[in-house]
């Protein structure tokens, strides 16, 4: 006879947080940043093969949708960044307290946002 034990909350019963949110959030750029590791280094070996090659590659890259992907790259990095700096702080022992932890998550995005907003604004500057 089997006894029936209860499950465990799932993701949908519990209500998202700063926190919990902020948290996916660096694991999925993570994920992100490995990708387009991979596709910078596609880059660099477009390179070495020559004219023709890294031209088609950068046709491919400068559509739209080459461009959306870049553009999440660069928030991934400076998001990851941010959040790792925030990490950083909680090693050290600062930041624990809910409070702090709400400050320091809403500043992860801010500064996400900032800099990369700066970033691509300086490039379409360079590009003009």
């Amino acid at each position: 006879m089997s006894r029936q034990r209860p499950l465990s909350p799932h993701l949908q019963i519990y209500k998202p947080q700063i926190t919990s949110v902020l948290s996916i959030l660096h694991r999925g750029t993570g994920i992100v940043l490995s990708i387009g590791s991979i596709i910078l280094v596609l880059w660099i070996v477009t390179l070495t093969l020559g004219e023709s090659t890294y031209l088609m590659y950068s046709n491919i890259i400068n559509n739209w949708f080459g461009k959306l992907i870049i553009f999440g790259f660069t928030f991934a990095l400076f998001y990851h960044l941010s959040n790792g700096i925030r990490h950083l702080f909680w090693d050290a022992g600062y930041g624990y307290d809910l409070n702090h932890a709400y400050i320091s998550g809403i500043s992860v995005i801010i500064s996400s946002l900032l800099l990369t907003s700066m970033t691509w604004l300086i490039v379409y500057i360079r590009v003009l």
